[in-house]
């Protein structure tokens, strides 16, 4: 009996212990204030952070704050993700991560490819322009889509298989659907109350990161000639914007501070692949009529005009006796096109369309391509030192019209080329020889003047003139050998300008020089 009591002392003496130990941590605890907890563990002190901002943010930077905020709140449910799988390309992607970029000629081998047979996988995003699930995002994203292979997801992780409505490589755009009703719908701004300098936020899908707000300024508008894309009828009339964009953002918007839509980020500027300065973003208006277009009949009716142009600088206004600097250049008109049965020639510039200024290739580009075939336009022109007007009936492009072979003022006439020994231009940095029978055959020439050789920092090379560029004539003289140049050219002062016509493999273009001090 005794060892029993024994063996049950020390485990009853155990549990009195705890039972003290718990009794004796409630009271302490519960007879502690906070402070005095704080004390305990945090010496003397009191808090963390300073007690007030060190800046009081004036009201003028209050509402700039709350209108980003706002704006931001009230965009992104209209912009969402979109994956695609698809067949993998057997070349090399030019736009990286299905995302157009242009810059290092290396931007082509970005990312590796996936072999014969296997899916490849892309992702960018779209804004949402109906309530019943009409969405716009950019062509280069959906182009190499399966059949099913479009997924959208919405800001509230809902998703959704999509269908292709229609796509327009020519603006990089296309239309999706999705079913469903009741979805928040983008704002479209007036195309005309846009302006450089106003802040824009750029939303998006960058990276995979869903949902991204950027902000920057609209840096330019009407910014062209960026050859993003290998078609000549390509438009290319874009807002610049320093919002940062990223592979990702393709096809999502770009958002005045009113939560209007005012463009469809589709490019940057880059030699890395990622973000370094600029974007480049399609503007509303060219938006508005792509998609009611497509969403019409699944496909763009666009008009056609049939002319090669580029903007005119001091140089080509001075070859034409324009005694401003403005309008756009006729470089080539297609046989049978619209312009070609309205009268319009090689030479003419364009000054305006339908009583609005034409000061650049992209204006116009972006002015054509809201119209559609079998619209009438009104072309003021300035031909010979005077002005001229030209009615064009639009039409629709054929397929045949993008090949170079029809362009109007091809010389087919047999010529006896004398004078073809080299004549070297040593001031204007260019030297032309005799056209080779493989360059008539290839250019579909008889005469001209090859150009051999060029000073890449010359005054041609400036002007865009560049070897195995055949001059087929100088302002009204037709050209048919070295010798016909240099007695044309040496005719001219210094100071005088003149319009080259040059013919190319591809087609036809106009060069405008300028004549040096001190004579060529």
């Amino acid at each position: 009996m005794s060892t029993e009591k024994s063996r049950k002392s020390p485990l009853l003496l155990a549990i009195a212990l705890i039972g003290v130990g718990i009794v004796f941590g409630i009271i302490l605890v519960s007879s502690f204030s906070s402070n005095s907890l704080r004390n305990a563990f945090a010496g003397s002190i009191d808090d963390i952070g300073a007690k007030s901002a060190p800046v009081t943010v004036g009201s003028e930077a209050r509402i700039l704050d709350e209108a980003f905020v706002s704006a931001s709140k009230a965009v992104t449910p209209t912009v969402v993700s979109i994956s695609v799988i698809g067949e993998a390309r057997t070349q090399p992607n030019p736009f990286g991560d299905m995302f157009p970029f242009f810059g290092s000629p290396d931007d082509e081998e970005m990312r590796p490819q996936p072999r014969g047979g296997q899916k490849s996988q892309g992702s960018g995003s779209g804004v949402i322009i109906t309530q019943d699930g009409y969405i716009v995002t950019n062509n280069h994203v959906i182009e190499d889509a399966e059949e099913g292979g479009i997924t959208v997801t919405t800001t509230d992780r809902r998703e959704y298989k999509a269908e292709l409505v229609g796509r327009d490589p020519l603006t990089d755009l296309a239309v999706i659907k999705i079913e469903g009703s009741g979805f928040p719908v983008a704002h479209f701004e007036n195309k005309d109350n846009i302006r450089v300098g106003e802040w824009v936020i750029a939303v998006g899908n960058p990276l995979g990161l869903r949902s991204t707000v950027t902000s920057g300024i609209v840096s330019a508008i009407g910014r062209g000639n960026l050859n993003m894309s290998r078609d000549q009828y390509a438009v290319e009339n874009f807002i610049q914007t320093d919002a940062a964009i990223n592979p990702g953002n393709s096809g999502g918007g770009l958002f005045n501070l009113q939560g209007s839509l005012v463009g469809i980020n589709t490019a940057i500027a880059t030699r890395t692949g990622y973000y370094q300065g600029y974007g480049f973003a399609i503007p509303i208006d060219i938006v508005r009529a792509v998609a009611l277009d497509i969403m019409e009949d699944g496909k763009v009716d666009r008009g056609y005009i049939g002319v090669s142009i580029q903007t005119i600088d001091e140089v080509a206004a001075k070859s034409v006796n324009l005694d401003r600097i403005a309008g756009v250049l006729v470089g080539g008109v297609i046989e049978g096109s619209p312009a070609d049965k309205a009268g319009v020639e090689i030479g003419d510039v364009i000054l305006e369309l339908n009583g609005t200024p034409v000061n650049t290739s992209n204006e116009l580009q972006g002015y054509i391509a809201l119209r559609k075939a079998g619209d009438n336009v009104k072309l003021k022109i300035w031909r010979n030192g005077k002005m001229i007007e030209k009615n064009v009936r639009l039409e629709a492009r054929a397929v045949d019209t993008q090949t170079t072979a029809s362009i109007r003022g091809r010389n087919n006439k047999d010529q006896n080329n004398t004078g073809n020994a080299p004549v070297s231009f040593e001031k204007l940095g260019f030297t032309v020889g005799t056209v080779t029978e493989n360059v008539r055959r290839d250019y579909s020439i008889s005469g001209g003047a090859l150009v051999t050789k060029r000073d890449p920092y010359g005054e041609a090379a400036k002007r865009g003139l560049a070897p195995m560029d055949v001059i087929v004539k100088a302002g009204d003289r037709d050209i048919n050998s070295p010798e016909d140049l240099k007695n044309y050219l040496s005719g001219l002062s210094a100071g005088d300008a003149v319009l080259l016509q040059v013919r190319t493999k591809e087609g036809r273009r106009l060069v405008s020089i300028q004549i040096p001090k001190g004579g060529l």
